[in-house]
């Protein structure tokens, strides 16, 4: 059996605690685990995915399942299995999905594991050309800014931060007229998407500022991921041409804001994009925070200073046993407790909604045999 002789040690650290050592530089007594588990935590607390992303795109705070109740459930997920509890500062609904328009269709059975986009905003050259920025006052009904102040103000020991969506360049702007319409600009009308990665540039700067005055930069950290900038989808050279200038420029300027940590989610494959993420800033220190195509080691070597977090295999947390969860974990925590700048066990993209307890458990019992320093 998977973790019947766990190592007994007293922590002296809360989560909370950990995550705050390692962003003054300071090691932690112990690895933490910083999961995105949403969608899991809801599965977890007896709810559905469905539920999950009707809560989260309502105008509304109140409902069948309400916003709340997926916060708590969040909660309870990580207090159970002794994780860092960063929930999000949403200022999402139904109507404002993607900011610009365009509309979705949400999960409707248990096997649906996310959105699914129905009409883009923009779906032509002249129409990405006709768009503007919308105003992020105007997105952000009373209710919704109520349950977010109240998520800033509520305590717990495994709480550090809060963090807000606004580093998701290349993500917005595919969002806007879809993944193939950018790549396809790239290459046949670079204007039409140099405009695109503007406007999202733009709506991501506005989120955070937005953010900022309405509750300053203390205990914030702005993220975002990049899964539209990957090699799997564009070359390093188109890359260096739209997504470099723009990640670069809202990453200085969120900085500028007076946020002083950043995470960013290089999503998927990134390896030959790395020398061009190597010149955006993270703060000080940031958290980069990489997949399982790309090693600890490598992204350490181009990190030197920030942290580095994942890269649990997803895959294996969801289709393998309880042991080969336990030996991957084992396999992860060791090589991040060799970073000289600090390391964050996270798996390597959103924790499977679907993933076994029992797993998931193992995930836990190997923090708990290999995480300590």
């Amino acid at each position: 059996m998977v973790g019947t002789k766990v190592r007994t040690r007293k922590a002296t650290m809360t989560n909370k605690e950990r995550m705050e050592a390692l962003l003054r530089r300071e090691r932690p007594d112990r690895v933490p685990f910083w999961s995105w588990c949403q969608s899991f935590a809801t599965i977890y607390s007896g709810g559905t995915i469905a539920e999950r992303y009707a809560a989260e795109y309502s105008t509304q705070t109140s409902g069948a399942y309400t916003r709340k109740m997926a916060y708590e459930a969040e909660r309870k997920a990580c207090h159970d299995f002794d994780w860092v509890f960063a929930p999000t500062l949403s200022l999402m609904s139904r109507q404002n999905r993607g900011a610009f328009g365009g509309e979705v269709k949400l999960p409707t059975n248990k096997y649906s594991q996310g959105i699914i986009v129905t009409k883009y905003a923009a779906e032509t050259p002249d129409a990405v050309m006709a768009l503007k920025v919308p105003d992020v006052k105007a997105c952000v009904t009373p209710e919704i800014m109520e349950f977010c102040r109240w998520v800033y103000e509520d305590k717990d020991d495994n709480k550090p931060f809060v963090t807000v969506g606004g580093l998701s360049v290349m993500n917005t702007a595919a969002g806007i007229a879809g993944y193939d319409k950018l790549c396809q600009w790239m290459i046949k009308e670079p204007e039409v998407a140099h405009r695109l990665v503007r406007l999202a540039s733009d709506q991501q700067l506005a989120t955070v500022q937005f953010v900022k005055d309405t509750f300053g930069v203390n205990k914030i950290m702005p993220t975002g991921a990049n899964a539209a900038a990957s090699n799997q989808l564009i070359s390093p050279r188109h890359f260096e041409q739209f997504a470099l200038p723009y990640l670069k420029e809202v990453h200085e300027k969120v900085i500028a804001m007076g946020f002083k940590h950043l995470l960013t989610h290089p999503c998927g494959e990134h390896n030959r994009n790395l020398p061009y993420w190597q010149r955006v800033p993270l703060g000080d220190p940031g958290i980069f925070y990489v997949g399982h195509e790309i090693e600890l080691e490598t992204a350490a070597r181009y990190f030197p200073k920030d942290i580095v977090q994942g890269n649990l295999d997803t895959t294996v947390i969801q289709c393998g046993t309880p042991t080969e969860v336990y030996e991957e974990a084992e396999r992860v925590i060791k090589l991040g407790k060799s970073l000289d700048a600090g390391f964050i066990l996270r798996p390597a993209c959103e924790l499977p909604p679907l993933a076994p307890v029992e797993n998931v458990m193992a995930i836990t019992r190997a923090l708990n045999d290999f995480g300590w320093y």
